[in-house]
């Protein structure tokens, strides 16, 4: 199979192009996943019935792909925690202590992972007597005001058979960029991003800390297919919220197996301690937009508790996948035949003589080609407009995986030409073109400030030195802005009680 060069300009009427966008959620995955229940190896955004109700431990997406402006380099960036609210405290958005987030590397085809490398968080608040996130402004990740912080480790496991050969500490206690709370807590949250860029010491780059989510689409299908008259289409749902996001940038020679063999497969899993306190996997991902719409609610979880070298039992959601005709019966594109040979081809092994290593054994997972260099001019649609450093050729930032997966499933290879797609076809915020590439997160604060407000000592600097255990700079003690507030409040309640009370008696009166 070979990739096919055309132009991605053309559209279709906006009947095929909602067709498309509904498909490619669903297509995409028909085509990618249906090997494994359980995993959710797409762009799991809520995919499964149980992951739904854990955030923390539900991956969304995926990347992989050379660095473009480091070419000997391989960068994988995996997400969690779908949909989040930029102003959504005050909690916000941490990364789970009892929970190991890893990424898997197969880099021989046999389905299991060589190398795993593996992210551990720990929590620490400073001062629990506040309900704060932040107790005043920040401006750097070590501020005595960043009440709430996070550290991770990572550990590098080299296995042979999934038997542990040997176990290598790459980074220790390493700071988490924080949620993105608003100008008024974070004035510059640039710094803040800069300053969890790390350096490993055995070479590459690590970050990890809230971003914008990067992927784009219109997830409206699930309204019965857009609103069941294909008037809602265009609009990316998932603009204004956040992820979580790894990212982690290492020399390309350090993953792959040889230079003659520079195929690597990758995916992520999140594992949970469970009550007996042994880790299980709760969460998997690879390819985008595969457990969502492929595989049926009776395979979802199961196929998140799973592994890739497990897939071949499922292979019929693939090759017989349920989308294509469903798409056929609301709106008349005919479903290629079955077999879906092709989307084995691409979704399971690789495109041949672009990114499946020798000897592959089918299973759902991200595959790149790191010998293919970047290119200065990507396109969205990736290896369908000849773009070879491009999804299905591992996964970039600025890839349309929607309308690739959509038009794929649709019967691209084998024929039946088509430019479905669901009319989102870039991110709404711009990427970074520097490690860790993704875009700042969306601030909890997004409106101006209100009216009166003004720069200097604001309420906001009195609230963050109230909090102050120690007292203020004079050696006065400001426990008094406190102690007025509470007071104030605890009056106007006993006013409201007092009223309230009153207005009973007078009800309860006989006429």
């Amino acid at each position: 199979m070979t990739p096919i060069s055309r132009s991605g300009a053309r559209r279709r009427s906006l009947a095929t192009l909602v067709a498309g966008a509904l498909a490619a959620g669903g297509l995409a995955a028909a085509g990618m996943t249906t090997l494994e229940p359980g995993a959710a190896s797409a762009s799991s955004h809520r995919e499964a019935p149980l992951i739904s109700g854990n955030p923390k431990y539900d991956n969304t997406d995926v990347y992989a792909f050379v660095g473009p402006d480091d070419p000997e380099t391989t960068t994988i960036i995996a997400n969690w925690i779908p949909f989040e609210d930029p102003a959504g405290g005050p909690n916000f958005y941490p990364f789970a202590d009892d929970a190991q987030y890893d990424i898997h590397i197969d880099n021989n085809g046999d389905a299991q992972g060589e190398l795993l490398l593996r992210y551990t968080f720990r929590t620490n608040t400073k001062n629990k007597k506040t309900f704060l996130y932040n107790t005043g402004p920040v401006t750097s990740l070590d501020d005595p005001d960043l009440n709430v912080t996070q550290t991770y480790d990572i550990d590098l496991l080299k296995l042979h058979d999934q038997s542990l050969v040997s176990k290598t500490k790459l980074a220790d206690d390493v700071p988490v960029a924080p949620s993105n709370v608003g100008k008024a807590s974070m004035p510059d949250y640039g710094t803040l991003r800069q300053q969890a860029v790390r350096q490993l010491a055995h070479g590459g780059r690590t970050f990890a800390g809230q971003a914008d989510d990067p992927f784009f689409l219109d997830l409206r299908v699930f309204d019965l297919l857009y609103g069941g008259n294909l008037s809602e289409v265009g609009n990316d749902t998932l603009k204004g919220c956040n992820v979580n996001s790894i990212a982690l940038q290492l020399p390309t020679d350090m993953i792959t197996e040889s230079k003659q063999q520079p195929i690597v497969g990758i995916w992520s899993t999140t594992q949970r301690r469970n009550a007996q306190g042994n880790y299980e996997q709760v969460s998997r991902l690879g390819n985008p937009l595969v457990n969502e719409v492929v595989n049926p609610l009776k395979d979802k979880d199961r196929f998140n508790a799973s592994s890739p070298w497990n897939d071949a039992q499922f292979l019929k959601n693939v090759t017989n996948p349920e989308l294509p005709k469903l798409m056929e019966a609301i709106y008349k594109i005919k479903a290629p035949a079955e077999p879906r040979n092709d989307l084995v081809d691409v979704f399971l092994k690789g495109v041949k003589g672009l990114n499946q290593p020798p000897g592959v054994r089918p299973a759902e997972m991200l595959r790149l080609n790191t010998s293919i260099k970047p290119t200065a001019a990507p396109k969205r649609l990736g290896v369908l407009d000849g773009d070879n450093a491009g999804f299905p050729n591992g996964r970039r930032l600025t890839d349309d995986v929607v309308d690739i997966s959509l038009q794929v499933v649709e019967g691209e290879l084998v024929g039946a030409k088509n430019d479905l797609g669901d009319a989102v076809d870039a991110n709404d915020q711009k990427f970074g073109d520097s490690f860790p590439y993704l875009a700042q997160p969306v601030a909890g604060s997004r409106g101006p400030l209100a009216k009166g407000t003004a720069g200097g000592n604001s309420v906001r600097d009195q609230v963050g030195n109230a909090l102050q255990p120690t007292g203020s700079a004079d050696g006065t003690s400001n426990t008094g802005l406190i102690a007025a507030s509470v007071g104030s409040g605890a009056a106007g309640i006993l006013l409201i009680g007092a009223g309230l009370a009153w207005w009973r008696r007078r009800m309860q009166r006989p006429n």
